[in-house]
């Protein structure tokens, strides 16, 4: 599909809508002037963190995946293909002057997803958390305001590493049929378990344990994320981090709900979040 340069913005806007419902209305609600390059950025993070579902292969997904790395580094802005996502994504890239090894290490760190390899230990987790979900927040942070975000790199960090762990308790019934296992071997340990254990439903007390650690560690990030405070410009590049305090409160609580795939809230309070969020500015 092609789109001219009056529209490409507004294809990822109608892309992100289906891609990722929450970003989507953090994008409608931040400043209209930032809100095209806000969706090209997350409609970009919804593509590459979508790559194990739409491949059959590990090498099909890394081809996929060097194809946006190609596209960054490329000649000039680089062959676009006609893709309006790529298109708004390296104008954006350009005209806000984002630094382009931030998101090729986004990409890198998704070539973790497309494998079952079980994640080495904590650092490795925040560290994959890092390159993606707190990455994520300090580039929207720069297109909305350069300064600020640059004196927010910390409180984005721990955000980032507590919004992908609500993500991964989300995501962890569709993880576990997989094969997948993101909760840190160390974590494992302590509970008694490895990844077969915990892939194992004879298991569930322990693993069930695990599921709760992990939370904790979620609800360590936010805690300090939100001792950080952040300036109101910034806002809109944390609100789909309110998202996450429900889901690791609940998972701490009752860790079974993660398992069951019962931690995801409505749309109508998921929103409600955000806007309290925007009302409040703060986590």
């Amino acid at each position: 599909m092609t789109a001219g340069a009056g529209d490409h913005w507004d294809i990822c806007l109608s892309t992100l809508r289906e891609t990722d419902r929450d970003r989507y209305l953090a994008c409608l609600l931040s400043p209209e002037d930032k809100r095209g390059a806000l969706a090209a950025l997350y409609a970009f993070n919804a593509e590459i963190a979508r790559v194990r579902d739409v491949v059959q292969q590990p090498l099909a997904g890394e081809i996929r995946l060097q194809w946006w790395r190609d596209l960054l580094f490329g000649q000039a802005s680089g062959d676009t293909g006609g893709n309006p996502l790529a298109v708004a994504l390296m104008e954006t890239v350009e005209r806000h002057r984002l630094p382009r090894q931030s998101l090729t290490d986004m990409i890198e760190a998704r070539i973790f997803d497309l494998y079952d390899d079980p994640m080495p230990d904590r650092n490795a987790l925040e560290g994959y958390a890092g390159e993606t979900a707190s990455a994520l927040i300090q580039l929207a942070g720069l297109v909305l305001d350069a300064p600020a975000a640059m004196q927010q790199a910390e409180t984005a960090g721990h955000a980032g590493v507590a919004q992908a762990v609500a993500g991964l308790l989300l995501l962890m019934p569709q993880h576990r049929r997989r094969g997948q296992v993101y909760v840190p071997q160390d974590i494992l340990s302590a509970t008694g378990l490895d990844r077969d254990g915990f892939l194992d439903d004879a298991l569930n007390g322990n693993v069930a344990h695990s599921v709760g650690a992990l939370a904790a560690l979620g609800l360590e990030h936010l805690g300090k994320a939100a001792r950080s405070g952040m300036p109101s410009v910034l806002v809109p590049a944390f609100l789909p981090v309110a998202i996450a305090a429900p889901v690791l409160k609940q998972a701490a609580r009752r860790p079974q709900d993660a398992l069951d795939g019962k931690l995801q809230s409505p749309q109508w309070r998921r929103q409600l979040s955000m806007l309290k969020m925007m009302a409040l500015k703060r986590f």
